[in-house]
């Protein structure tokens, strides 16, 4: 009997320590609804953006993805993000989609503009990049290491 007793006084205190092991890292991660304004951007492509990433603005998060589809129309991805209420984007803001790092997820950058009037709730951000992955990134370097000096980058002008 004694040896029921103490095993369960073990079990309890294993999932005390793993119930906040929990709390701990849902209250790092953030994970919740924020409060602010929406803010649309239509990407060609967003990559794995997925709902729930980042928007950072100098690298501070300033508002989370809220939302991703297709546009039938155009067929470019349309990201609906939630900006931080403090936060007041000029309308010549720039939205791109980065990564975290090789093996990291997607995020949204936001490079702001110096125009005086700002995007107001439910706006949008019209100045965007799309996703660049890896391969293209390598094949663009790899291009560029090939090209013969003074070529022009293919555009069959020698430079003066």
């Amino acid at each position: 009997m004694q040896r029921h007793v103490i095993e369960s006084v073990i079990g309890a205190v294993v999932l005390l320590v793993a119930a906040g092991f929990v709390y701990i890292a849902l209250d790092t991660a953030r994970i919740g609804t924020r409060a602010g304004y929406p803010v649309t951007a239509e990407f060609f492509r967003i990559g794995g953006l997925t709902v729930g990433s980042d928007v950072r603005l100098s690298g501070i998060k300033v508002g989370t993805v809220s939302e991703t589809r297709l546009d039938p129309e155009t067929f470019d991805a349309v990201v609906v993000m939630t900006i931080d209420h403090d936060v007041s984007l000029p309308e010549d803001t720039v939205a791109a989609i980065e990564s975290q790092g090789i093996l990291g997820g997607k995020y949204v950058r936001l490079q702001a503009g110096r125009a005086e009037a700002r995007i107001a709730a439910g706006g949008r951000i019209v100045n965007t990049q799309p996703f660049r992955s890896l391969e293209d990134q390598v094949g663009e370097i790899i291009f560029l290491a090939t090209t013969p000096p003074g070529d022009g980058g293919g555009s069959g002008q020698a430079s003066p």
